[in-house]
């Protein structure tokens, strides 16, 4: 079956918090894995599905700082995990599957966001590696305990900065072209909801459902510092891009659409499509300058075809049927 790329109207919208997406969900017995839900929208989405009765693990590149931060979170634990190595990806999931338990919920929240130039051990730029291929690689490992589950889903956080790009399948890593630092982060967007389209087709036959999110504009302390990092020219273009703070989005904003993805019966059989503001987005024209929906390159089945083959090849890592 496929999801129609359109509105629901849902009845929720961009100040709808994860708490209210998530109304009386009863998660007991659900476990879940929130990539970097230890900061942030990733904090908020933990401490929501938690609230809900669920089991949450984080996985976390700095795990002491993740404990202290989900200490007083009711089911959540952390275990250490760096999407920038695709070693530290394959330890993670052994112990995971080593475990025997279903996972339910797999929210691929973990992100950097415009960074300078810097590749990983494949050559890969860093941001593609960790936003894409990391969670990529991830959810490949893991893929027996997602189908042992019964009924599951996997989130991928996307962004509306895929809208700056495609995938450049020539030259994903920025080997021959200048590397833009904004132009990888969106590459890097698009890749994660092209990945949910993909997933979605290979897993609904085995109750795998996949989804991607737009959390919105919000305001976390990494965007903050992020902008307090930049360049007076550079910060400047960014409060141009970025807006006035005060119309961001709090966190628990912020997580709103991935607890909805995550666990609404409104998404029931359903999979496959764009998210935000609580709803499935409005798919939009390539030249559309609004701020909202999803740019036609970013749910092509074609192209998200393209990249799941790519992607094995450069992960070097097959997913399982």
């Amino acid at each position: 079956m496929t999801t129609r790329q359109a509105p629901l109207h849902s009845g929720f919208g961009a100040r709808t918090t994860a708490r209210e997406a998530l109304g009386n969900r009863d998660l007991t017995g659900v476990v879940a894995l929130v990539t970097g839900g230890h900061a942030g929208i990733g904090l908020e989405t933990t401490r929501a599905l938690s609230g809900a009765g669920a089991t949450v693990i984080v996985g976390a590149r700095t795990p002491d700082k993740a404990r202290e931060a989900v200490a007083a979170i009711p089911r959540a634990s952390v275990d250490t995990l760096d999407l920038s190595y695709p070693a530290s990806i394959d330890a993670f999931a052994e112990r995971f599957l080593a475990s025997g338990r279903p996972l339910h919920v797999l929210v691929n929240n973990a992100g950097i966001i415009a960074t300078p130039l810097a590749r990983d051990a494949r050559g890969f730029d860093s941001q593609f590696a960790t936003n894409h291929l990391g969670h990529f690689q991830l959810t490949a490992r893991l893929w027996p305990a997602l189908r042992r589950a019964s009924g599951a889903r996997v989130v991928s956080l996307t962004s509306r900065g895929h809208g700056r790009t495609g995938i450049d399948f020539d030259d994903p890593s920025f080997e021959r072209r200048p590397y833009d630092k904004y132009l990888a982060y969106g590459q890097s967007k698009t890749a994660n909801a092209l990945f949910a389209v993909a997933l979605d087709a290979r897993g609904e036959a085995h109750g795998v459902r996949a989804f991607s999110v737009h959390p919105g504009a919000v305001t976390t302390e990494r965007v903050r510092q992020l902008v307090r990092e930049l360049s007076g020219e550079e910060r400047r273009a960014a409060e141009v891009r970025l807006g006035d703070f005060s119309a961001f989005k709090t966190p628990e904003q912020g997580a709103a659409t991935s607890v909805w993805c995550a666990a609404s019966a409104q998404l029931d059989g359903m999979g496959g499509v764009y998210c935000e503001d609580v709803d499935i987005a409005e798919a939009v024209s390539a030249d559309s300058p609004a701020p909202r929906g999803v740019r036609p390159w970013a749910i092509d089945r074609g192209l998200a075809e393209r990249l799941w083959v790519k992607s094995e090849e450069w992960t070097l890592v097959p997913f399982g049927g």
